[in-house]
């Protein structure tokens, strides 16, 4: 009795306290973060790079600033990924990637510091897991929750996922893509591959490379993804010049490259995708996969906006694809709505958790 009406007064403060703190979705990417403040939405999308002075190992730029000195910077500063794979793989420049994200997310005050709830791929260890909890914790959040990216995403798009049916989505992010498929709020298989936007920005550095001896960066070959890649013959083929350095005279150079080009580029890629998307087909359970006959497939993340990559996983599988509406945000709205939920409801969801009430 005692302990139901210390645990009835303890929630009680914690809604209260909750009024004085805006708690947090983040979407921690290898590419991107996004992060969802409670009742205001998805209020920042920053690449994931940290620029550092490599004397005094000091924090110069975060986000977008960092990002525009890719490749750009003097021998004393190096821009980083702290992320690869969607796991952490530098836990200082994280948390100090984290703390900036944060703090700018919430520039006032608040009596409370947030609960945070963070997307991580499915599968990864619990050392993995640790870094993640670590990194946030020592960012300033007094509660993390994990879940898994493509539940999240999956919620994020407004698939049933609490309810006894199949449920599909692929995210496909920049250092993995995620496969899933989701029912009762669990998932029922999950597959994960090193191939998504990283990969194919590399794929199209390599082509260049081998047939016209150019050099590009990794902001070039990601704008020639963007512009003119496709996973599927386009009714009007596109084009586009590009320039880099030649590796022969070592002088800047210029060409011109078609859609058809890059398609070539990226097709180890999509195929990749494609094979994974069949492979976790194949391991749903017959009733569930029934489901997806009409149910189809969602796909999420920046990746899915390749021009085609629908057509051909639908061609592929048999099955019908949808394209989430906002494929981007989807999974840090999964985990705003996971802030939402009622705790019993968020508790069946999570992946882990270290909570404080």
């Amino acid at each position: 009795m005692i302990q139901k009406l210390f645990k009835f007064f303890k929630n009680l403060v914690d809604n209260f306290m909750g009024f004085f703190s805006n708690d947090l979705g983040i979407d921690l990417g290898t590419a991107t973060t996004l992060v969802f403040v409670k009742g205001e939405g998805v209020v920042l999308l920053e690449p994931s790079v940290v620029a550092i002075e490599k004397s005094a190992n000091r924090v110069v730029a975060v986000g977008e600033d960092a990002k525009k000195m890719i490749g750009r910077t003097p021998e004393s500063i190096v821009a980083i990924r702290p992320m690869k794979d969607g796991v952490i793989s530098d836990p200082e420049v994280t948390e100090q990637m984290l703390k900036y994200f944060i703090r700018k997310a919430q520039p006032k005050k608040f009596f409370r510091r947030p609960v945070v709830v963070i997307a991580i791929p499915p599968g990864i260890t619990e050392v993995e897991k640790r870094a993640v909890i670590d990194s946030a914790e020592h960012a300033g959040a007094r509660a993390v929750i994990l879940i898994e990216q493509p539940k999240a995403a999956a919620i994020g798009v407004g698939l049933p996922v609490q309810e006894p049916g199949g449920n599909m989505i692929i995210d496909i992010g920049g250092g993995t893509t995620d496969f899933a498929v989701i029912s009762l709020g669990g998932i029922v298989y999950a597959k994960s591959i090193k191939v998504a936007g990283d990969e194919m920005d590399m794929a199209i550095m390599e082509y260049l490379r081998k047939t016209y001896n150019l050099m590009i960066g990794e902001r070039t070959s990601e704008e020639i993804k963007i512009r003119i890649g496709s996973a599927y013959p386009l009714d009007e083929e596109l084009s586009m010049d590009v320039r880099g350095r030649d590796l022969i005279a070592g002088l800047p150079k210029t060409i011109s490259i078609t859609s058809v080009e890059v398609r070539e580029a990226l097709a180890d890629t999509v195929q990749a995708i494609v094979d994974a998307s069949k492979s976790t087909l194949e391991h749903t359970p017959p009733e569930l996969a029934a489901d997806l006959i009409d149910r189809g497939i969602v796909m999420a993340g920046g990746g899915s906006l390749l021009r085609g990559l629908d057509r051909r996983i639908a061609e592929e599988t048999g099955l019908p694809v949808h394209v989430a509406e906002d494929p981007t945000t989807a999974v840090v709205m999964g985990t705003g709505e996971t802030l939402n939920m009622p705790p019993a409801m968020r508790r069946r969801l999570m992946s882990h958790s270290k909570l404080d009430f």
